[in-house]
Order: C-alpha cells, then sequence, then structure tokens
C-alpha cells in the first residue's frame, strides 16, 4: 500500500518536472521519500530537482543517500558527481565519474565529465603557483576557467576576488564578495577580501571591523589576522608620523614615515601617501632630490596623486628644474582645471622663459637684488676686463670671445641701469617682444657713455700686457 502511495506522489512529481515546475516537483518527491525512505531512485529524482533550483548542497546529501541505498545506481553516481564538481571538489568529482565508468564503461556523459575534473585539478594547480609568484592575473585567469564547470563554488570565487583587490581592481572584488556574502553571510574568505578592499583604498578603520568579523566566523583565518596586524600597525604608525610633522620634528617624522613604509608593501594607496608625506617632510629638511624620487615613487603607485605631482613640481620649482616643473603642472591642470593650478603652471612656464634667456645678473657677477650703486661698479669692472682696445694684441679667436663679452656686458647694463627695463626683465618680459632689440645696439656708445666725452678714455700700451688707463 505505502508503495502505491508513493508511486503516485513520484508521478506528480514527474509530471511537475517535466512542466518545469521544480517546487512543486520537489514537494512531491519529499512526500514520496517520507511515505517510502528506502527508495534509491525517489532520492536520485527529488536530487534531480535540486539541482534545478541551484540548491547543490542539498542535492549532494539527496545523491549520496540514493547510492548508499543502491550502489548501482549510475544516474546516483552521476549526479553525485556533477554536484562535487558544481561545488568545486573535483577529487571526489573524478571517483564519482569512475564509478559509473565502472558500471557503463562507455557512457559519454561521464567520460566529459571525467575531463572537466581534472581539467579544474590542473587549474588549481597552476593557480597555486601563480599566487606564489604574485602573478595575480593568472590566477584570476585559472578561476575563471575552473568556474565555467564549478560555478557554484565559493572558494574558487573567493580566491578570484581577493586576487582582484591585490591587482587593485577593487569594485570588481567588492561584488564578487558582496555576491558571496549573500548567499552566505558567514563566509570568512568573503569578510576579509570585503576588509582586503577597503583597507587597500585607505579606509583603514572600516577594513579592521570586517577583519575581526572574518575572524569571528573563522577564528584561524591567518591572513584575516595578519591584515588586521598590518592595518592597525600601519595607520599607528602613520598618525605618529603626522604628529611629528605637526609639531615640526621633521627627523623623527622622516624616520616615522620611514618605518611606516615597510610594513605592507602591497598596500599601494596609503604607501602613495606616506611617500608624499615624506617627500614634504624631505623638501623641509632640504632633501630635494630624495623628496623628488618619493614623489616619483608615489605617483608610480598611484598615477592619478594631483598632490603628488603638486609636491614633485614644487621640488622641481626649487632646484631650478623648470622643463620638468612645466610637464607636472601641465599633467595637473590637465586633470583639474583650477584657477590656482592655472598660476602655477603659468609662474613655471614663465621661470622657464626667464631660464632660457641671458641672465643679465650673472653677466655683470651681481646677485638679482643687487643695488644700483654695486651694478655700475659691475659694470665698471666688467667693461675695462673685456674692451677689445685691451685684448688687440691677442689671437683673432680671443678677440672675437672678448668682443662677445664686452657686447653681454652692455646689454646688460643697459637693461638693468634703467628702472622701467628691469623690472620687465625681472617679470620675464622678452625685452625684444618690446621692440628693443638688443641685436643693433652699439656696446661702444654705451661704454662712452659710461666712461664721459669722446675719446675720453684710452688703452695704451706700457710694455707687453700691461695697461694703463689714460683719462683725457
Amino acid at each position: 500500500l505505502h508503495h502505491v502511495e508513493a508511486e503516485s506522489f513520484k508521478e506528480q512529481g514527474n509530471a511537475f518536472y517535466v512542466k518545469k515546475d521544480y517546487g512543486e516537483a520537489l514537494h512531491c518527491y519529499t512526500k514520496a521519500i517520507d511515505v517510502c525512505p528506502k527508495n534509491a531512485s525517489y532520492y536520485g529524482n527529488r536530487a534531480a530537482t535540486l539541482m534545478m533550483l541551484t540548491r547543490y548542497r542539498e542535492a549532494l546529501e539527496d545523491s549520496q543517500q540514493a547510492v548508499r541505498l543502491d550502489d548501482t545506481f549510475m544516474k546516483g553516481h552521476l549526479r553525485e558527481g556533477k554536484c562535487h564538481l558544481l561545488l568545486g571538489n573535483a577529487m571526489a568529482a573524478s571517483r564519482c565519474f569512475q564509478k559509473v565508468l565502472e558500471l557503463e564503461p562507455d557512457n559519454s556523459q561521464a567520460q566529459q565529465e571525467l575531463k572537466n575534473a581534472e581539467a579544474i585539478l590542473e587549474y588549481e594547480r597552476l593557480a597555486e603557483v601563480g599566487f606564489e609568484k604574485r602573478d595575480f592575473r593568472m590566477v584570476v585567469y585559472c578561476m575563471d576557467r575552473a568556474l565555467e564547470s564549478a560555478s557554484a563554488c565559493h572558494r574558487f570565487r573567493v580566491l578570484k576576488a581577493e586576487c582582484l583587490a591585490l591587482l587593485g581592481r577593487y569594485s570588481e572584488a567588492q561584488s564578487v564578495a558582496s555576491d558571496i556574502l549573500r548567499m552566505d553571510s558567514t563566509n570568512g574568505d568573503a569578510l576579509y577580501v570585503r576588509g582586503l578592499c577597503l583597507y587597500y583604498e585607505d579606509c583603514i578603520d572600516k577594513a579592521v571591523q570586517f577583519f575581526m568579523q572574518a575572524l569571528r566566523m573563522a577564528p584561524d583565518h591567518e591572513k584575516a589576522r595578519i591584515a588586521c596586524r598590518n592595518a592597525k600597525a600601519l595607520k599607528a604608525k602613520k598618525e605618529e608620523g603626522n604628529k611629528a610633522f605637526k609639531e615640526g620634528n621633521y627627523e623623527e617624522a622622516y624616520e616615522l614615515y620611514s618605518e611606516a613604509l615597510t610594513i605592507d608593501p602591497n598596500n599601494i594607496k596609503t604607501n602613495a601617501k606616506l611617500y608624499c608625506n615624506r617627500a614634504t617632510v624631505g623638501s623641509k629638511l632640504k632633501k630635494l632630490e630624495q623628496a623628488i624620487e618619493d614623489c616619483t615613487k608615489a605617483i608610480s603607485l598611484d598615477e592619478t596623486y594631483i598632490k603628488a605631482y603638486l609636491r614633485r613640481a614644487q621640488c622641481y620649482m626649487d632646484t631650478q628644474m623648470y622643463e620638468e616643473a612645466v610637464r607636472d603642472y601641465e599633467k595637473v591642470y590637465q586633470t583639474e582645471k583650477t584657477k590656482e593650478h592655472k598660476q602655477l603652471l603659468k609662474n613655471a612656464q614663465l621661470e622657464l622663459k626667464k631660464s632660457k634667456r641671458k641672465d643679465y645678473y650673472k653677466v655683470l657677477g651681481v646677485d638679482k637684488n643687487a643695488t644700483e650703486e654695486e651694478i655700475k661698479k659691475a659694470y665698471r669692472k666688467r667693461a675695462l676686463m673685456h674692451h677689445p682696445d685691451r685684448h688687440s694684441g691677442a689671437s683673432a679667436e680671443v678677440q672675437k670671445e672678448e668682443e662677445k663679452k664686452f657686447k653681454e656686458v652692455g646689454e646688460a647694463f643697459t637693461v638693468l641701469s634703467d628702472p622701467k627695463k628691469k623690472s620687465r626683465y625681472d617679470s620675464g618680459h622678452d625685452l625684444d617682444d618690446d621692440g628693443m632689440n638688443m641685436g643693433d645696439f652699439d656696446a661702444n656708445n654705451i661704454f662712452k657713455a659710461f666712461f664721459g666725452g669722446p675719446g675720453g678714455f684710452s688703452f695704451e700700451a706700457s710694455g707687453p700686457g700691461n695697461f694703463f688707463f689714460q683719462f683725457g
């Protein structure tokens, strides 16, 4: 009697299954099992239905129960293998498919699934090697391939997510981890990956909360424990450095930032900030080359780090590397078109232009802040030193060189002794642009005007190499 009742439930279940109404089919098969708990095929049918509902863990239990009741139940072994495979247990899956092939040596489905299981084992092996070698792209590739057959395997998904986080692809990693947590809220690995993304995006406090939660779910989660420790250490060291900097203890701040940089080489974002902070301290300590190097390291870690470009550009300005400064300010201005950035770029372009033209102060050998008197004195000295008459006995080459210098000295004096021209020169204007063409002025006229009257001054030789100045 029981048997008849159970069979009718099974028939109803089959009808629903064919119509793809798996919920109802499940209900009917469960009734059949309740009436007749020792029938392998009922468990087999319910396993098939659970698989259609993607409830693979329950389906696995039903298939295992089916083959326990009947070891020759080929479809039971096949379904058990398929569930193992979908859940990522490739070794166990292989054993099931081999069992099918013992029962039916030319079962083509089992032959194909056995190949899939072997492929997954190979991808797992490659992923392990890739992870060791820090080739995280390779691991993501292997996991994507493995997930084609093992679509319900959380382990593969989490490993993929962890590698995406290590590659800096945080939003992808976050979404993979969140998907897992929706299905399995206590998954320690997924909690750890969520923490890792936050940690790498420099949200250290939030990250620590996820690491702690992961450790509550999986107390022996070694990676979460280390990440938690690193996150706390990094935060503390960075804050100590900031405090020392604010108090003006630059040497100490420099040391603290350097120590913080050794804590976790994987934390790109935080390390970029630390390099930039250390560069700021370095420039205060007048270690400008070192500061430039630190900014460059920060930029290589984070291409979009505006603050590092600005800091580096300032260091370039301070070391008179104007071309480089202009390059950095251009990059900044293209990224963030603000008034302030435009002004910085204009200043650098102006300094670059100024650095390319003649430096009249250098020509006269005076300081940029020289007084009128100092400028006159310098001109007197240099004009006499390079005057052509003084070198009339020298080789043609020397004469040419001295004449050029004499002209330059006159040019420099013309500009720096005229307050209007001097102020335009100081503010970076090209004097040629002002219609004052420096090419066609006569250095001799300036010399005469300076030393007074026509023919008021001459060089006369008194024996070789000695000159006396004769004023008329």
